[in-house]
């Protein structure tokens, strides 16, 4: 950005220096081109005011750039380092000579340039207060921009709907194989595990009362109701979410995103909406996996410790567990999906310029991801129990 050429072509002048001073005042007046290409040679003397004997009994302090020809971004960024320099070491500044453009240039390096305000280090009661407040407005601004980010996926979803066409298949299988498939072995695996540890604990427990058959019912109503699903979307959460997240803003930061809009196409519709769909499509048959698998744990220890056979145990699970229960946990599947993916696509284009961004955006993702699935189980729970289901 370059302001104020005159007469002569600016890249023959030189920076021209020179200083006046008086009673109580002392004045540097600027001349010449102060562009990127001249300015160099000016540095180590602008960095010198306010050690000379004749500035440093003056109080007031004067950069004129009346007589200056022709002032760039480079030029505007020293005068306003030095100005700053002097101000911190005592003196008062005026910077003269600058109207128009040259006023909105310095105007704008100053702003570009202005030092962060240190953190507060405010304590006590008065401490807890502001840093309450900080995050409640934080947390109100994050809902907030994740309640724009959900208009922006359903008008995604109803042009997908109107549009079929606009959907694209191949992205979404490759999801699905991504989110589905390649889980299996991990969420099967763990659910076996808390299938075999709510067996465990619980015939431990009803072992006190006599009563160990009714570990089967134990076992099917919490894996079917609750523990399953639930399960199941932490590790959803932990694994896809956040591999949402770290694709997305890899892209951020490789500036591909902003390729995209720059020719005319829609973030949300290519990479946000086939996750979306494919983690809601995946997660209730991954649920259904699991429930088999927690109770099949279950089952062999119960075969193991308490000496109840399979059939025995199906026979038991079939008047202990109603068909509801079975689909409680199915229906809150979807939402848990839903929830999910969002969080991840969103904390994903939230992510800046940079590699370290990538990672916090993503602990971010998988923690509220996390959070809202339980908060929102606990609320089914509530809500379910209520209807008498």
């Amino acid at each position: 950005m370059r302001s104020g050429a005159r007469s002569r072509t600016p890249e023959l002048l030189e920076a021209g220096l020179s200083r006046r001073s008086e009673a109580n005042w002392f004045a540097l007046e600027l001349s010449g081109a102060w562009i990127t290409e001249t300015v160099a040679a000016r540095e180590k003397d602008m960095a010198s005011l306010g050690t000379s004997n004749d500035i440093r009994t003056s109080q007031q302090v004067v950069l004129d750039l009346s007589d200056v020809e022709a002032l760039d971004t480079a030029g505007a960024w020293i005068v306003q380092r030095t100005a700053n320099r002097l101000r911190d070491r005592g003196f008062q500044v005026e910077i003269a000579g600058v109207e128009g453009a040259r006023e909105d240039l310095m105007k704008a390096v100053s702003e570009a340039h202005e030092p962060e305000r240190p953190a507060g280090a405010t304590g006590g009661a008065v401490g807890l207060v502001e840093r309450l407040g900080e995050s409640t407005v934080a947390l109100g601004r994050d809902a907030r921009d994740l309640l724009s980010f959900l208009g922006l996926c359903i008008i995604a979803t109803g042009r997908a709907l109107i549009h079929p066409k606009r959907l694209r298949i191949v992205s979404l299988v490759n999801q699905i194989d991504q989110t589905g498939f390649r889980a299996l072995p991990i969420v099967g695996l763990l659910a076996f595990l808390i299938g075999v540890v709510v067996s465990y604990q619980g015939a431990g427990q009803l072992a006190r009362f006599g009563a160990q058959i009714f570990t089967v019912n134990l076992l099917g109503v919490s894996v079917l109701r609750e523990m399953g699903i639930l399960i199941t979307a932490i590790i959803v959460a932990g694994r896809s979410g956040s591999a949402f997240t770290a694709q997305i803003g890899t892209m951020k930061v490789n500036q591909e995103v902003d390729a995209m809009r720059t020719i005319g196409l829609d973030p949300v519709e290519i990479l946000v909406l086939p996750r979306i769909l494919a983690l809601v499509l995946v997660l209730p048959l991954l649920t259904v996996y699991a429930d088999f698998m927690a109770l099949l744990g279950g089952a062999v220890m119960a075969m193991v410790q308490l000496d109840i056979d399979f059939s025995r145990f199906i026979s038991q699970l079939h008047d202990a567990v109603s068909v509801w229960s079975f689909w409680v946990g199915l229906f809150k599947a979807p939402v848990f999906a839903f929830i999910i993916a969002l969080v991840g696509c969103f904390e994903g284009l939230r992510v800046g310029g940079d590699a370290e961004s990538v990672g916090r955006q993503t602990t971010r993702a998988v923690v509220e991801a996390i959070f809202l699935v339980i908060v929102l189980d606990a609320f089914f729970s509530i809500f379910f129990t209520l209807l008498g289901v």
